[in-house]
């Protein structure tokens, strides 16, 4: 006995019976194996021998990112951080900055440079920090750089280096280029963005000793107090 069926053209044909029915029987026999299989009671084995899955990343690629030209050779350039006591997070992404801008890929904008590379500056502490950030909560390098510093470098941290350049002094037996040179180092661990540069001028000139003080002026043929802030500084 022929039946009628229709084939993945769309067009009507006849088969015998004997064919529909070894495929309605292999159709039933498949659909068996994948019962049994979801059925199958999970050995110790398998719960000890996990399946590895990615976590989604908290870093959303530009449009660009397809076209990122990595070269691995730029990982061993990049400065890292691991979250301890004696690192500056200013001081580190200024360090990143640079390694960045030497970087040239005419296919990515700087942008996406900074965000594929970023993670790679990031060790230990750091490292879990970023993979434990919500998925998809990152999509520009100045969403990365705000989050890394609200992390590292927050209120109470940065009010510390605030402090030591308000109340900035001389110490004792410290020549005057020691004492600029140290001063200098404090300005550096900051944004430049925070003082006014009248401001640091006056800082360092109130903290000076009164004979450093004095020497300043001379050198100025005591005119400091009128040159322009950036000039000073």
């Amino acid at each position: 006995m022929r039946v009628w069926s229709r084939t993945l053209s769309g067009r009507l044909c006849k088969v015998s019976s004997s064919f529909s029915e070894n495929m309605a029987e292999k159709d039933n026999q498949s659909l068996h194996n994948e019962n049994n299989e979801n059925n199958r009671v999970r050995t110790l084995r398998d719960h000890m021998n996990l399946t590895r899955t990615s976590a989604p990343s908290c870093i959303v690629s530009p449009p660009d990112a397809s076209h990122f030209n990595f070269k691995p050779d730029i990982i061993q350039l990049l400065p890292s951080f691991h979250d301890l006591d004696v690192e500056n997070p200013y001081l580190h992404l200024r360090e990143f900055e640079e390694v960045c801008n030497t970087y040239n890929d005419l296919n990515c904008s700087m942008n996406t440079i900074r965000l594929k590379l970023f993670p790679f500056s990031l060790k230990d502490k750091a490292k879990t920090w970023l993979q434990n950030l919500r998925p998809g909560s990152i999509r520009a390098r100045d969403e990365m750089q705000q989050q890394f510093l609200k992390k590292f470098f927050p209120y109470d941290r940065t009010n510390s280096f605030k402090r030591q350049i308000t109340t900035f002094t001389q110490k004792p037996g410290e020549t005057f280029y020691q004492c600029w040179d140290r001063y200098r180092d404090l300005l550096n661990t900051l944004p430049s963005s925070w003082f006014e540069t009248r401001r640091l001028v006056s800082y360092f000139y109130e903290g000076l000793t009164p004979k450093d003080r004095q020497m300043m002026e001379l050198t100025c043929n005591e005119t400091f107090e009128d040159k322009d802030p950036n000039e000073a500084m």
